[in-house]
């Protein structure tokens, strides 16, 4: 039996299929984390998914053999410059015979660039802008570039603006030259005004061909700022560019591609990247890692691993050909990026990408320095297009988490619990009336502190306790994030933070105190602090307790209908009179009745509630209308409790969504803004009427835009026969 090593146990892939027809050139989006997001780009020559790196190949010099690319690394996309295969007639000829994929032996995506960067280094080209994007188009690219003009950061404005002026008028010629098969890149330019990146990216956006607009939005200009390790310039431009950019095109940063910058750029919504590193460092003695740049020479053990450095010691690579060194060091460079890419995907699809970035963070002076920047921003976010951008990316943070949340100094400043704290901030309310029955205000808050999670075990006892004595409560449990109302004990990520066993015995600081008291509107109340020691509910009086106890179930399904459903805190109290609850075996509450009728569950996994059928006619029934279709203008939200989000359907679309199947993109007319991505939404038809509810998948923007993909995953049809 012959036992074969990795490199000769990998089979041949096979090739990519075509898209379908009425697929071309859609973007759809197939998980997301804020900003950061999974996509699928639908080409002639297979689906993209993304996010992803583009590798550089010269059609001159390939370091690694495109398709070695494909098969081995499952590289889906390559890039490659059409200039240079312009140029030179050896090139020339064959792609204009046969075809790139042929000519580079590569049988999925292949984007080319323009001759845009040859001029940013050489300072000319000789191509015409229809030229260059006829050849691109005839040679049978995928996805090809017009001919941009570069905008370095050290133009000045007026420069800058004529740069961004002169590539918006290339615009449209470009896209009519490109024809109905070739797909374009708009690059984005500006140099380092915010101002001027929004307003290409605006412009870029709206360019329209007699086919289609763009498909991708490169970032240009962005080279001379990852040289000089600028990250936060390179991220405040990606920040500025994406306040305009329709969200329905990826985001591709031009010439970014080492592992170490993918984790922060990737959180904040860049889906394409492309570089030469993989080949260029390995000339130069250098290794690639997610941590930074490893010089061979300063090494004796290496410090990342690859299957392609396994069988070697540094010392070994040191003594081999140049050539063969540089051939073996790509492989790694190129093994390592895909590895890296991986990683943060999967971070993606659990909702960890923020933590991955922050992680990073701390391998590079300059990237903690951005870093640190955008945790300003996260907190005060600036008033131009950077602002913007970073208030939406909060806003389309599903803010509860099923998973743990490693606790951290930036815990804080992480968008799903910034989005989390300020609904609790804007929508929680106090108790309308007390488990006595009596009316009237708060007479003291009490703070239970020192007890761990689950809560129903370590504190209940004591919230009882607290409530028996003085009906008149308000019980919050201390969280190492802040104090946050009893009702919500539940709600993840307040009750699943993984860190020491001490961890919970941290108690805010006065000022910190007062800050959150004045944010839940409790300021003025009496405080007491009381240090939980029961590991029960069990309080004498059982009649009383139990009283107490479907208090606090029908205070915790308002707190929810309230902080998660945009429900009048009132309204919430009306619906839920005589709620009865079915409890687990565990003593949580999984279902929960209204005159004998199933409305919500609070779901096991994260303390969020799901509807039934039934209680999505409650909802509505507080909710009656229509959105507000995107033909008109959105109004200005005022109300913190503008109730349950809808979804305005199409017509076509109502017999399937009625029976149970999802809402797509591309069938919806209108939604209301204060959509919260992972939480409940009802579809409705244009007369109001309920069609279905569910669960949103995308955000109101995403749903004005994309025409693929889904945006509710629907839990019941309500016109089922």
């Amino acid at each position: 039996m012959t036992t074969l090593l990795c490199s000769e146990a990998v089979s041949a892939r096979e090739d990519p299929q075509p898209c379908r027809e009425q697929d071309f050139g859609k973007f759809e989006v197939v998980a997301r984390d804020g900003a950061a997001r999974l996509g699928r780009l639908h080409t002639r020559h297979g689906v993209l998914d993304t996010p992803m790196l583009l590798p550089v190949v010269n059609p001159n010099i390939r370091t690694i053999e495109p398709r070695e690319m494909w098969e081995k690394y499952h590289v889906d996309a390559l890039i490659t410059n059409s200039y240079v295969a312009w140029k030179h007639e050896k090139l020339r000829e064959p792609a204009l015979a046969d075809g790139i994929h042929a000519l580079l032996d590569f049988p999925s995506v292949i984007v080319t660039d323009s001759g845009t960067f040859q001029s940013y280094v050489y300072g000319d080209v000789e191509v015409g802008v229809e030229e260059i994007i006829e050849f691109q188009r005839d040679i049978g690219v995928d996805i090809g570039t017009m001919l941009d003009v570069f905008g370095r950061p050290d133009m000045s404005r007026e420069e800058l603006e004529n740069a961004v002026a002169e590539t918006a008028a290339r615009a449209e010629d470009s896209l009519v030259a490109a024809g109905e098969n070739l797909l374009l890149n708009g690059p984005v330019q500006g140099g380092l005004h915010d101002d001027l990146r929004a307003q290409a990216g605006e412009l870029m956006g709206a360019a329209r061909g007699e086919f289609r607009g763009f498909a991708v939005h490169p970032i240009g200009g962005i080279v001379p700022l990852m040289e000089k390790q600028r990250y936060r310039e390179l991220f405040e431009i990606l920040l500025a560019a994406r306040s305009t950019i329709p969200p329905d095109r990826p985001v591709h940063l031009f010439g970014c591609g080492h592992p170490l910058l993918f984790p922060m750029a990737i959180a904040l919504g860049a889906d394409l990247f492309d570089s030469a590193a993989y080949a260029l460092f390995a000339r130069d003695d250098r290794l690639l890692s997610p941590h930074g740049t490893v010089k061979l020479a300063e090494i004796t053990e290496w410090p990342v691993h690859s299957i392609t450095l396994f069988p070697h010691t540094p010392a070994q690579v040191r003594a081999m050909d140049k050539d063969e060194r540089s051939v073996l060091l790509a492989h790694h460079n190129l093994e390592i990026t895909q590895a890296e890419l991986a990683r943060c995907r999967e971070a993606v699809r659990n909702g960890t990408i923020w933590r991955l970035a922050e992680q990073r963070s701390h391998c590079s002076a300059q990237l903690r320095d951005a870093f640190l920047w955008l945790l300003g921003q996260m907190v005060d976010p600036d008033e131009g297009p950077v602002g913007q951008t970073v208030l939406r990316h909060i806003a389309s943070t599903n803010p509860i988490r099923g998973n743990s949340e490693v606790f951290g100094e930036e815990i804080d400043s992480r968008p799903h619990i910034l989005h989390l704290n300020a609904l609790l901030a804007m929508r929680w309310r106090r108790p309308g009336s007390w488990w006595n029955g009596e009316d009237g205000s708060a007479k003291r808050v009490v703070l239970l502190v020192g007890a761990a999670p689950p809560w129903r075990d370590s504190a209940l006892g004591d919230a009882i306790s607290a409530l028996a004595e003085e009906a008149a409560s308000i019980i919050l449990i201390s969280t190492p994030l802040g104090p946050v109302p009893f009702t919500l004990e539940d709600v993840s990520p307040w009750c699943h933070i993984d860190g020491p066993d001490d961890l919970w015995e941290l108690v805010l600081t006065e000022v910190e105190m007062d800050a959150w008291i004045e944010d839940l509107g409790l300021a003025g109340i009496p405080m007491e602090v009381h240090v939980c020691e029961s590991s029960s509910d069990e309080t004498e009086g059982g009649a009383e307790r139990d009283v107490i106890r479907s208090w606090i179930d029908r205070c915790a399904v308002v707190d929810k209908l309230s902080l998660l459903c945009g429900i009048e805190p009132a309204a919430a109290c009306e619906l839920t009179e005589g709620m009865s609850s079915r409890r687990s075996r565990t003593d949580r509450m999984v279902n929960v009745f209204v005159d004998d009728e199933h409305l919500f569950s609070p779901r096991l996994t994260d303390g969020a509630l799901s509807l039934t059928l039934a209680g999505a006619r409650r909802l509505h029934a507080l909710n009656p209308g229509t959105p507000t279709c995107f033909t008109e203008e959105i109004p200005v939200e005022d109300r913190d409790h503008p109730g349950i989000p809808r979804i305005l359907l199409l017509e076509d679309a109502i017999p399937f969504v009625g029976q149970g199947r999802n809402v797509m993109h591309g069938y919806i007319l209108g939604a209301d803004p204060h959509v919260i991505i992972g939480q409940p939404c009802l579809i409705v038809d244009e007369s109001g009427e309920l069609v279905a509810h569910g669960i949103a998948n995308a955000s109101a923007d995403d749903m004005a835009f994309f025409n693929k993909g889904i945006a509710v995953k629907v839990r019941d049809g309500a016109r089922r026969d």
